[in-house]
């Protein structure tokens, strides 16, 4: 059978780049078994999302100029917005809400024996494969995981079932001749050559280094943080001394992180510079399951806070926890490509802090006073990555309507992002660009966006300025026509259910503070 060949091949090479990002993605699977029959509704989810990101400025491939940078993405004016509206979500819900949890900002560069001491110089490693054809390098792990997705689609779910038995087994064992034989028992191919012709399975480290000092003689060896967490532990002190803190209390924090990822795969899922919202929470030892379960359900109730499916989120259990770790959970989400983390929710023992202390010589303890004791704490940590957030925040919102009649053809994409983390709040749209309709509504634009990031546009029709807000999120439109400047009222329409009504102009701001604003939203987690 022949393979598909999707319409964005033909496509102008100003969204060529869909192809070399996300098309590698679809097309380049396994040339034996994905064929058209696979070209699945979810595919085109996937790239009609990536392509509605760059179209509407919220996400551009870095350094697309110069043919772009793999695994690597620049946010534009409005994924910069939403980006920043998912942080201000997580640290109100974090910090603000929570009298025992505070927040730090530690350095990227650490001194490179924290990563010695937190096991990432030895171990911070994944289970890679080479095809001998295509030259290129894979994670074992990933290419079972996209097979046990086909085998899902497929309606082979006992299959589906068994391999995931074999790869859960496997990783448990830390057994790379087994991932390697799963590879092949499968008939997993290379997606780039369609062959079997596969390397053995190894370690590969993912961190990356580079120098610091005045001269390359006497430079020192450093690297950029691979995570935020121990930019935490090494400040657990500091920060329980300074602000007074007492067990139980966390530390949270939101700043970049880097990893040597080899696979570019599935947009912003996975890339080489990244950000990560993160939060330690230090308990006394024996109450850490306790913990762990309470964060569980918080991190949970976070996510289906902003609308989201149930259906579409699920725990899975760690079968393997990190070294670090004695249990280990990942909130997942479904994506167009199947079920992936967005959040990790991890019991971390007293791992961290006890290596710190061994290999720093200083006591990272804490006194207890309710218990006249002092013991290193337990530490239970919520993960979740910023860019992992944003993507499901857009798969979630994502949807092409048909609008049509009997008597018109009709359509529109909209993006249902809560009202909270919508990029723009509000549109000020006059009916026409004369009668003195631009000048009334500059007057409301003036006022509203002291408070709030509005946008005013007056070109083309009003249905189509409707469908551009539409688009990109925007809750609520606000038209200024002539009834305004008798009445002072104004004609309000809404996303989501399109509907409209005529408001007065003194009512704007009330009624966008409580449609777009956070108290709505955080009033759920008192």
């Amino acid at each position: 059978m022949q393979m598909c060949k999707p319409r964005y091949l033909q496509y102008t090479s100003n969204t060529a780049w869909i192809y070399n990002f996300v098309g590698r993605f679809i097309m380049n699977m396994h040339k034996s078994d994905y064929i058209c029959r696979t070209m699945s509704k979810t595919d085109d989810i996937l790239k009609n999302v990536v392509s509605h990101a760059k179209e509407y400025g919220f996400v551009f491939p870095s350094s697309e100029i110069y043919d772009g940078l793999s695994a690597v993405y620049d946010y534009g004016q409005l994924g910069s917005e939403l980006k920043n509206n998912i942080k201000t979500y997580w640290w109100k819900s974090m910090v603000q809400l929570n009298e025992n949890i505070v927040g730090i900002d530690s350095a990227i560069f650490m001194h490179p024996k924290i990563w010695k001491a937190s096991g990432h110089v030895d171990g911070f490693n994944d289970p890679m494969i080479d095809n001998k054809d295509s030259k290129k390098r894979y994670r074992a792990d990933q290419l079972i995981e996209d097979k046990i997705t086909r085998y899902e689609r497929d309606g082979k779910t006992d299959k589906a079932a068994q391999l995931q038995n074999d790869l859960d087994q496997a990783i448990k064992d830390d057994d790379l001749g087994r991932l390697k034989a799963i590879i092949e028992d499968h008939g997993i191919v290379c997606p780039i050559s369609g062959t079997k012709n596969w390397t053995d399975v190894r370690q590969f480290n993912l961190m990356f280094s580079t120098k610091m000092g005045a001269t390359a003689e006497g430079a020192e060896d450093v690297y950029l943080r691979p995570e935020t967490a121990q930019g935490i532990f090494v400040n657990f002190l500091n920060v329980q001394k300074s602000g007074r803190m007492r067990i139980p209390f966390g530390i949270a924090q939101i700043g970049k992180a880097f990893r040597n990822e080899v696979i570019a795969r599935q947009f912003i899922m996975r890339m080489r510079e990244f950000e990560q919202m993160e939060m330690q929470f230090f308990v006394r030892p024996g109450t850490e399951m306790e913990w762990y379960e309470k964060w569980k359900a918080a991190r949970l109730k976070w996510h289906l806070a902003l609308g989201s499916n149930s259906e579409r989120y699920r725990f899975h259990d760690h079968v393997k926890p990190a070294h670090y770790a004695n249990a280990a959970v990942d909130i997942e989400f479904d994506f167009p490509f199947g079920f992936k983390e967005v959040e990790g929710i991890h019991s971390r023992t007293d791992f961290d802090l006890k290596q710190h202390q061994e290999f720093s010589g200083k006591k990272m303890q804490f006194f207890d006073p309710e218990i006249n004791q002092s013991y290193i704490p337990y530490v239970i940590e919520t993960s979740i990555g910023l860019d992992r957030m944003f993507l499901t925040v857009l798969c979630n919102a994502f949807e092409e309507q048909d609008l049509s009649t009997e008597d018109k053809k009709d359509s529109r994409t909209v993006l249902h992002i809560h009202p909270a983390l919508a990029p723009v709040k509000a549109a000020i749209l006059p009916l026409t660009k004369k009668d003195g309709l631009p000048e009334k509504a500059r007057e409301l634009m003036d006022e509203l966006k002291l408070d709030f990031n509005i946008q005013y546009d007056e070109k083309d029709s009003i249905g189509k300025r409707y469908r551009r807000q539409d688009a990109i999120g925007t809750p609520i439109c606000i038209t200024i026509d002539h009834q305004t400047l008798e009445d002072n009222t104004v004609t309000l329409r809404h996303r989501d259910s399109m509907e409209q009504e005529r408001v007065k102009l003194d009512d704007i701001n009330g009624i966008l503070q409580k449609t777009t604003g956070w108290h709505s939203l955080l009033k759920k987690f008192i």
